[in-house]
């Protein structure tokens, strides 16, 4: 059964962890990201290079921003990148095609680079110049924008570390000598070049490897829901006294009298608004604590690890003992229900409740619940799609085998404050929409209370006895291994 870069490739995992890269999956992306300040803060000198690498393209974007009336072709040219969908990493529901660096992203770099970044090579306050600054400022630049434009920029070096991963480990037969577009930027002709690279080809499309210590999961080291929660301590680290003071007696005369967290969160914007240099004192501030990024996003590579991969390759070694699974029925409703009373099974009866903590502390979300159910849909004939939004919001998965035969597959937590709602009109909405005969919710939940919670709604609504309504027992403290995890 294979899922993993190492199933298809036939090399061991063991090999692919010595050479420091991460066993991405080939069916589905995983949610990790290139996190630049790893770069920035590695005592690698290869790694350093590739950050230097990163500001020298950002100064000469810096200074082609001076020029409003910009040819839109060479925007296109400069700015536009599309996601580097062949390293199988980011935010995808379903296989590995996400939205790339859009027009919308490339002109809002073009607007706010001179302004922001002004002192490239000459910071004052920060150690280094930080291509997620833009993220502190611009809405809608996340970290998913951030670690596309940051493989954009070191391609060339992920794709002669793949390529020298793949001389050594995959078989001839298994690889490509492929033309690959946007490898390299030429600074004497101000254009992109193209190059040839021996690589990895599965299903017509070539893999790249990427180093794990380069990766994390969830935030950037560098990124706005910090600099928002950690405000109040930043103005501490400022030596000028004066700024220090008016940031704070500004902030201070922004609050009501019983501020409440939105209060904080306004005044917040509209303090870095005014004093927009306080961003560097952030970095700064996030520079010195480097080492806790390190280890932070390392714990977290480990954690997608367990979670990704060696619980799924549980699961498929539950069902490679069913092999009845795998004679497809021709059911999509059949198959779909088969693999979420496995995720089950798993989840319930062989400790992989474990995966969805950290630290001790739940991890609810449902978009990992999601990402391991579409990891269960090896080995099958049938069309496993996300819903298409059909003016009412997209469901989770579209299970279909033809246009005859197709069920919705629906995830929930039980903490969501809409899941009333969402059991009573939700799913019959998108089964008339959609044309579906069958429609499964499956919902996670961590607590007695939210068990409660859960038969409440389902015996106001008259739901108890339906079968297509699944319930995951993710608590860990009635496992007989709790004490353990």
């Amino acid at each position: 059964m294979d899922i993993y870069f190492s199933d298809f490739f036939g090399v061991s995992p063991k090999i692919l962890d010595k050479y420091g890269a991460f066993n991405i999956s080939l069916i589905n992306d995983l949610p990790l990201f290139v996190d630049p300040f790893l770069l920035f803060n590695s005592k690698k000198p290869e790694y350093k290079k590739q950050h230097d690498k990163i500001i020298e393209y950002l100064r000469f974007l810096r200074d082609k921003s001076t020029d409003v009336n910009l040819d839109k072709g060479l925007i296109q040219s400069w700015y536009l990148f599309p996601e580097v969908k062949q390293n199988w990493l980011g935010f995808s529901k379903v296989g590995n095609s996400g939205a790339g660096l859009r027009e919308d992203f490339a002109l809002a770099l073009h607007k706010n680079l001179h302004a922001i970044f002004t002192n490239f090579g000459a910071e004052k306050v920060t150690h280094g110049g930080h291509l997620e600054k833009l993220c502190l400022i611009k809405e809608g630049v996340g970290r998913d924008k951030i670690s596309d434009f940051t493989t954009n920029l070191i391609k060339d070096y992920l794709l002669n570390f793949t390529q020298e991963f793949a001389k050594k480990n995959i078989a001839p037969n298994l690889r490509k000598t492929v033309a690959i577009n946007k490898a390299s930027f030429n600074y004497d002709t101000e254009t992109w070049e193209s190059n040839l690279f021996d690589l990895p080809f599965h299903s017509g499309n070539y893999v790249l490897l990427t180093p794990k210590d380069i990766l994390t999961k969830d935030e950037l080291w560098i990124n706005k829901p910090d600099l928002y929660n950690d405000f109040q301590r930043i103005p501490s680290s400022i030596p000028n006294e004066q700024l220090r003071s008016q940031i704070n007696n500004y902030f201070r005369s922004l609050l009501p009298k019983r501020p409440k967290s939105q209060d904080y969160k306004s005044a917040t914007s509209m303090v870095i608004n005014k004093f927009p240099e306080i961003l560097d004192y952030y970095i700064r501030y996030k520079e010195d604590n480097g080492n806790q990024a390190v280890n932070i996003s390392s714990e977290k590579v480990v954690f997608a690890e367990r979670q990704y991969i060696q619980q799924i390759k549980q699961l498929s070694d539950a069902l490679r003992e069913q092999s009845s699974f795998y004679e497809s029925s021709g059911k999509t409703h059949q198959e779909a229900m088969a693999r979420v009373r496995f995720l089950k099974d798993v989840i319930e009866n062989k400790d992989g409740y474990r995966y969805f903590y950290m630290d001790g502390q739940p991890i609810e979300r449902e978009s990992d619940l999601q990402i391991m159910y579409r990891l269960t849909w090896f080995a099958s004939n049938l069309d496993v799609n996300r819903e298409v939004n059909n003016g009412r919001g997209p469901v989770d998965f579209k299970v279909s085998e033809g246009s005859k035969d197709s069920t919705l597959v629906e995830f929930k937590l039980a903490k969501n404050t809409q899941l009333e709602r969402n059991l009573q009109n939700q799913v019959e909405i998108y089964k008339k929409a959609s044309g579906s005969q069958f429609a499964i919710k499956v919902i996670l939940y961590f607590t007695n209370r939210e068990l409660l919670k859960i038969k409440n709604i389902l015996q106001r609504l008259k739901l108890s006895d339906d079968s297509n309504i699944v319930l995951i027992d993710a608590r860990r403290d009635n496992k007989p291994s709790a004490s353990k995890a």
